[in-house]
């Protein structure tokens, strides 16, 4: 909750990513629902917004998953880049990757990267971050990038942790 909480509360936007990291496809309606639904209480219980984004786990959707978050009011979002760290992949090779994007010059980058990982958090991304600033990239959240708000709603009022808040 403290992670989540420092995120939001500096300016980051959060975004679901499932409650429990299944692969969406593989799951009956009800299912999706139940793990988008935890997540989406989660987050309004920590910091008091709903939100307006979803990314499944392992970019694996069908059209039940994106009927599920459309009536959910989410949109589904996917990388264009893959930093291939969750792959094992080195910092030369994610670095690599990036390279070849930026040399390319899209107007936009959506990347994937796992920050729990050592190697992209400190090495990877303080790099990338440097590189994309050279370019002439801005960095900006997933919302102002696709020109979105990033939540559906916020109350502004988190909840106080209680017994039924489990994880």
């Amino acid at each position: 909750m403290d992670r989540i909480k420092y995120a939001y509360n500096h300016g980051h936007q959060i975004a679901s990513h499932t409650w429990s990291h299944l692969d969406l496809t593989n799951l009956t309606w009800d299912q999706i629902h139940d793990e988008m639904w935890r997540v989406e209480q989660a987050l309004e219980r920590i910091v008091g917004a709903y939100p307006a984004f979803m990314r499944p786990p392992y970019g694996n959707y069908n059209d039940q998953v994106l009927k599920a978050s459309y009536i959910r009011g989410q949109k589904v979002v996917i990388w264009d880049l893959d930093s291939e760290d969750s792959l094992g992949a080195s910092v030369q090779t994610s670095l690599g990757l990036y390279d070849s994007v930026i040399s390319q010059r899209p107007k936009n980058i959506l990347p994937l990267n796992h920050e729990p990982l050592e190697t992209t958090a400190h090495q990877v991304l303080p790099s990338v971050i440097q590189k994309l600033k050279a370019a002439g990239y801005r960095l900006v959240t997933l919302a102002e990038c696709l020109g979105m708000e990033p939540y559906q709603g916020v109350n502004g009022a988190p909840g106080t942790p209680d017994s039924s808040w489990h994880c």
